[in-house]
């Protein structure tokens, strides 16, 4: 099939991959202009640009897509490169931008967006973290025929996906992104016979961004809802605390059946096993952190270097 494509992320460009390996012919890629990165900010391309540079696939930058919007010449630009691409239909994946009227319209089978949720649960930016700070027990991925609404087109292929107990942001993130490319193969290897159907108007969820000030651990909350957003937000933000007036990041904790009347904050426990740490209710073992400046290292490692844990009080 002809196709555009609108992406930007790795997660995108894992769909991307699977569509050109599948044989699909991309007349055009959509993704977000190149934006500054890394420590020495340098501005850099995203993963779907990176991917459509190497096997030569036309390409365009806008920075909206709204004609009457702040940039209506790139706008128009794209709206121009996309008449011209002739396609079928547009596939996309985490672009990033807002679709306008306009672009749902512009080619026949109309716009298909794989979306990591099994909607109408998790609608919105961050349904991979959103499903594991929820403590979801299984999270998927849909593909829907777009409308003018968010995510609330309907669906025309569904596969669910159980969550392990050690799930990551970073695990579900690699799965998804598998399953998705996946599923639009499947999708567009039945269109335009398949039927899709319309979401429930129940469960409905919405996933909002995640904001760098929601990974401050809050040691007043439980040990299971502290331990569900270290998974939640690793591999970014970064779940951190406060010591020795720094950030220490925690990057891997599970809640223990143990429960303290010490100060939420509070070190109970260090050795080779994690650093147990007082809860608003229960205790949380740390497992693996990255001291300010330093590497991530499992706890064990941690504490051959700082051996000396007791009566220190996180987040002070």
């Amino acid at each position: 099939m002809r196709l555009v494509f609108a992406g930007t992320p790795v997660f995108a460009q894992t769909a991307l991959a699977a569509l050109h390996a599948g044989g699909h012919d991309i007349a055009l890629v959509l993704t977000q202009p190149d934006r500054p990165a890394g420590r020495g900010m340098q501005m850099q391309a995203s993963a779907v640009k990176q991917y459509a540079l190497q096997h030569g696939m036309a390409l365009c930058q806008p920075t909206s897509l709204r004609l009457d919007g702040n940039y209506p010449d790139e706008a128009a630009a794209a709206q121009t490169a996309i008449a011209q691409a002739q396609a079928e239909a547009m596939v996309v994946v985490a672009y990033g931008l807002l679709l306008p009227s306009w672009t749902l319209h512009s080619v026949p089978l109309g716009c298909l967006n794989i979306h990591a949720s099994l909607l109408p649960r998790w609608r919105g930016a961050a349904p991979i973290q959103r499903a594991i700070e929820a403590g979801d027990k299984e999270s998927g991925v849909c593909i829907m025929r777009m409308d003018e609404g968010l995510d609330t087109g309907p669906v025309l292929w569904r596969q669910a996906l159980p969550l392990s107990a050690d799930e990551t942001s970073a695990s579900l993130h690699d799965k998804l992104a598998s399953l998705g490319a996946q599923g639009i193969l499947q999708t567009l290897a039945q269109l335009p016979q398949l039927n899709a159907v319309a979401q429930p108007t129940q469960g409905v969820s919405y996933a909002a961004k995640i904001d760098k000030h929601e990974a401050l651990i809050d040691w007043s909350l439980s040990a299971e809802v502290l331990s569900r957003r270290v998974r939640a937000f690793d591999p970014f933000p970064g779940a951190h605390t406060v010591w020795q007036g720094q950030a220490l990041k925690v990057w891997s904790a599970r809640a223990l059946s143990a429960t303290t009347d010490q100060a939420p904050g509070t070190v109970l426990q260090a050795s080779e096993q994690g650093l147990d740490v007082a809860c608003g209710q229960g205790v949380m073992r740390v497992t693996q952190m990255q001291k300010p400046g330093g590497k991530r290292l499992a706890f064990a490692d941690v504490l051959r270097g700082q051996p000396d844990w007791q009566g220190v009080v996180l987040g002070q």
